[in-house]
């Protein structure tokens, strides 16, 4: 999957100050180390259409290509993928094993408190991947909280198992699962009735034997880049970047692009809300 096409190309030479060097500032630490060694370090996780993962190990889909055009922008090579399971992402980056991560971790107040954000540039909302035909009627997790033999299958180490605390559900209800592909073979396999996941987790889910509904109760999750909070001048390049891709159009283009080809247009893409949207702080409030 590869999303650049000659209109953005022409669109790119046309915004040539979007690749300028308006990062002409003192050299944080981060970006001294990145242009020693030549590469970026970027911690990412399989999550089809969002970012997709080859046999080869090679990583694509629309986050790592609005990442790489914006660590183009900064005079940066493209990332160099590091392929972590959600739970070990924030030990990863605050160990320096990684220069940060861009795996779809939405932003919350627990993490705001250890890390800083760029803007966003994903947002959806999350929901249930259930059986075709959704037999026990689910709509959302609020409903789940007042079934306590309703079994719901969450990715450990990720951003929807607070939330689903949060709004009651119990404990024992939880199935952990490594990872999206082990969820959904969770519900497929009878050992939960439903996987809570944001909207477009799964492309094309009923060719994976799911059905996916809408909890109509959910808040809006946004997603971005998560730096050290050490580095927040490192992230406030990145998102002169983001919000030059925003403003041009480019980030509209490929984020319609990668919904058509991952979901042929069943599902909004929600760039009037995304569009309006250029820091954290729009997301949480507080949050850097």
């Amino acid at each position: 999957m590869h999303f650049v096409i000659p209109k953005l190309l022409v669109t790119l030479l046309a915004t040539a100050v979007y690749s300028s060097p308006a990062f002409a500032q003192a050299e944080s630490r981060l970006l001294a180390s990145i242009r020693k060694v030549g590469e970026v370090k970027v911690a990412i996780v399989s999550a089809p259409p969002y970012v997709v993962i080859s046999p080869s190990g090679e990583a694509t889909g629309y986050g790592v290509e609005i990442v790489n055009l914006a660590l183009k922008g900064m005079g940066l090579p493209p990332m160099t993928p590091v392929l972590l399971a959600w739970g070990a992402q924030f030990p990863a980056l605050q160990a320096h094993q990684v220069d940060f991560v861009a795996s779809g971790q939405h932003y919350t107040e627990v993490h705001c408190k250890v890390a800083v954000y760029s803007g966003p540039y994903f947002v959806q909302q999350s929901g249930l991947y259930v059986l075709p035909g959704n037999p026990k009627h689910l709509t959302g997790v609020a409903q789940i909280a007042q079934n306590p033999d309703i079994k719901l299958a969450i990715v450990a180490g990720g951003s929807y198992e607070p939330e689903a605390l949060r709004q009651g559900v119990k404990t024992e209800q939880l199935v952990r699962v490594p990872d999206i592909q082990a969820g959904a073979v969770t519900v497929t396999g009878g050992r939960s009735e439903a996987l809570l996941l944001g909207q477009v987790a799964i492309p094309h889910p009923e060719q994976k034997g799911l059905d996916f509904v809408l909890d109509k109760q959910s808040p809006v999750y946004g997603y971005g880049a998560i730096f050290r909070k050490e580095d927040v001048s490192f992230r406030d390049a990145f998102n002169e970047q983001l919000n030059l891709l925003r403003s041009n159009g480019i980030m509209k283009e490929l984020l319609e692009k990668s919904w058509k080809e991952g979901f042929e247009y069943t599902r909004d893409f929600n760039w009037d809300l995304l569009s309006k949207l250029t820091k954290a702080g729009d997301m949480v409030p507080g949050c850097e």
